[in-house]
């Protein structure tokens, strides 16, 4: 959510002694639940993947620091690691979403510069660094990305033996660094001299490099790599491709594609950009497939591509196909699949049902059996509104999942505060604009997109605690206005206007793409608040046992009042002792949570928006909680470098 224009101080005050009258009334919260034992966690310590783990839980065991503690929760140390870049100079701006790992006892990091940093877990004091040397360009991303680095290491290491243990890093280029976990130094033996260049396998419609922000899954001695493009530019692109290759060597073992080949000459992607999971029991591997270009119109693909907008179930030694449940069909919303399911068992009526939880931008969370497919609570096809565009054929029906409740309710209707400051401005708008409710589709004279592709849940996705089965989601209400622009007509206003923020060219089709937030002159939202929410879930039964605002809007130095919530991105860590860790709102704050209420219990400022999942990690028999404060232009101008870790005073329990 950006805001263009700086308001006035008389608009700051109204907009803040607006706060009670909308302020969003509390569903009923539930009695407390047991905090989960230690023996709920997965086997090894630390925080030792992108997600925790490789069930994507992002549940630790840890229980030093609780709710009647955690207000004594203090800075420890931090580390400013010089890979920051405001867009103001030659270099593209730095966009931070690195989860720290914590294994082999050392915090691992990767930095949207393409470095690696090794830190000592209770100093912050750097170890070793190492330097892809990757070219610092917008070469698939407007910003330069990362989200972190993955972890291997050998089932018996060879003591005294280098690279038993290895940190894999991903570039923008596509080339995939394997460098010595102790050490720093390149592996040689992997790939040509310690790099793989994922490019060798970008032979179909090779429009991008295909590149790897998202650190790959780690299973065994197999690397899972997906990779991130150029949203929103053509038709024709690379099509979606995951490619499993050997840990020690970089050779390929399989590679899978999601979209058919007689598709190549009229769409692409449908990639996995985001994280993956995998059942380590069953062997099988979930991938979050996104959509099919172009993004916002489907005219030029009109047969069913049934893995697009999905989670697919792989084999993980061969790569065939186990099952898979299309989210979206014919996706026109840019409604990616974007992030890892987070994999649970739960008892329901008198069962163990091995379920996979995953959410969506589009504001569902759809509990799945993992070994099949088949939902766990009902799926129900409806009919949803038909396309006024010429050329382009909606999807008569779509999924939808009414339990659990979905994060994001129905349209909330004008903020009349916006449309009096405006002087009509969102009213009058919203009259002329289509809406119809979730899955109106894109037309030429506008769309409400409520939630859009920026909205739900982004791609940090949930935590979940297995003993009580609860799964605790953040989530964004955010509206935008989708408006397709005949091709003549596109033509002329870039031609006039020049390269503008929200148009999208959607080369090869006959519609160009214009993208607004709908929001008033002064950068207000047009739609009541919240904006933002945390919500605990029942998945024994599907219940919501609570769902409240997250999360502070701020924007120019100004605080919004607190029953508004704010937009996130990133994702919750959960404790043992029953606190969500979590960053992720436009404040720049850092925040525990009472994981029974939702309640926020401390707080504390860092540098930027902490846009990714913290780690949670003992070392030496104290409890660190280390966030990365590196920003996202999604929420704000603001960036960051800042690694920081907390810990209780003398690192003891009370």
């Amino acid at each position: 959510m950006t805001y263009p224009h700086r308001p006035t101080a008389a608009v700051i005050a109204l907009l803040l002694a607006a706060g009670a009258p909308f302020a969003y009334a509390q569903e009923s919260v539930v009695p407390a639940v047991a905090p989960a034992g230690a023996a709920a966690a997965a086997p090894g310590a630390g925080w030792t993947t992108f997600n925790g783990n490789l069930a994507a839980q992002k549940f630790s065991p840890e229980t030093q620091i609780t709710p009647a503690n955690v207000d004594r929760l203090q800075q420890v140390w931090d580390l400013h690691t010089g890979d920051v870049s405001d867009g103001s100079g030659k270099l593209p701006e730095s966009v931070w979403s690195a989860t720290p790992l914590f294994v082999n006892d050392t915090v691992y990091l990767g930095t949207p510069f393409y470095r690696i940093f090794a830190l000592e877990p209770d100093t912050g004091k750097v170890k070793w660094t190492y330097d892809s040397k990757s070219t610092l360009k917008a070469l698939s991303q407007p910003a330069l990305k990362n989200r972190g680095v993955a972890y291997w290491q050998a089932a018996a290491p060879a003591e005294g033996q280098p690279c038993e243990k290895r940190i894999y890093l991903g570039t923008m280029e596509g080339t995939l660094h394997a460098v010595d976990a102790d050490t720093g130094k390149l592996c040689a033996d992997f790939g040509q001299g310690g790099v793989l260049d994922l490019n060798q396998w970008n032979t179909i419609n090779p429009e991008f490099p295909l590149s790897i922000l998202q650190p790959p899954t780690v299973y065994k001695d197999t690397l899972f790599i997906g990779w991130a493009g150029k949203d929103w530019a053509a038709s024709v692109n690379p099509p979606g491709s995951v490619f499993a290759v050997d840990a020690r060597t970089g050779k390929l073992k399989w590679q899978f594609y999601s979209l058919p080949p007689e598709s190549y000459d009229r769409t692409g992607t449908a990639n996995v950009w985001a994280s993956m999971s995998v059942d380590e029991q069953r062997g099988i591997v979930y991938l979050p497939i996104s959509s099919p270009s172009p993004d916002f119109y489907g005219g030029n693909r009109k047969e069913p591509l049934p893995l697009a907008t999905s989670v697919t179930a792989l084999d993980a030694e061969t790569g065939e196909v186990i099952w898979s449940r299309q989210l979206v069909h014919h996706d026109i919303w840019d409604y990616d699949t974007n992030s890892a399911p987070t994999l649970v068992d739960i008892e329901k009526d008198g069962q163990t049902i091995p379920a996979l939880v995953q959410t969506s931008k589009q504001g569902m969370i759809y509990v799945l059996n993992r070994e099949t497919g088949e939902p766990v609570f009902p799926l129900e096809e409806r009919p949803v509104p038909a396309s006024d565009v010429p050329g382009e054929v909606a999807a008569p029906t779509q999924p939808f999942a009414d339990t659990p409740p979905p994060v994001v309710d129905a349209w909330p209707g004008i903020f009349r505060l916006a449309d009096w400051l405006s002087l009509g401005y969102c009213s009058r708008t919203y009259a002329g604009l289509r809406h119809e409710g979730l899955f109106t589709p894109p037309s030429l004279q506008g769309t409400i997109a409520y939630p859009p592709t920026s909205g739900g849940v982004e791609w940090g996705g949930g935590a979940v605690d297995p003993v009580n089965q609860i799964f605790y989601v953040n989530s964004s209400s955010i509206a935008q206005i989708f408006q397709l622009v005949p091709r003549d007509e596109y033509q002329k206003m870039t031609a006039k206007r020049g390269d503008q923020p929200g148009y999208s060219e959607q080369k090869g089709v006959p519609y160009g793409l214009h993208l607004t937030n709908f929001m008033t002159s002064l950068g207000i939202p047009c739609w009541k608040p919240p904006y933002g929410f945390i919500s605990a879930y029942d998945l024994k039964t599907g219940e919501r046992l609570y769902k409240v605002p997250f999360g502070v809007t701020q924007k120019w130095g100004f605080y919004m009042p607190q029953s508004w919530g704010s937009p996130t991105i990133g994702a919750p860590a959960l404790t043992a002792s029953g606190l969500l860790f979590i960053g992720g709102s436009m404040d720049a704050r850092v925040r525990a949570l009472d994981a029974a209420t939702g309640k926020a219990l401390w707080q504390a400022q860092v540098q930027a928006p902490a846009v990714a999942m913290p780690a949670v990690y003992t070392y030496q028999g104290r409890e660190y909680v280390v966030f990365v404060a590196g920003g996202n232009s999604i929420l704000k101008e603001q960036v960051g470098d800042q690694v920081v870790a907390y810990a209780l005073p003398g690192g003891k329990a009370n």
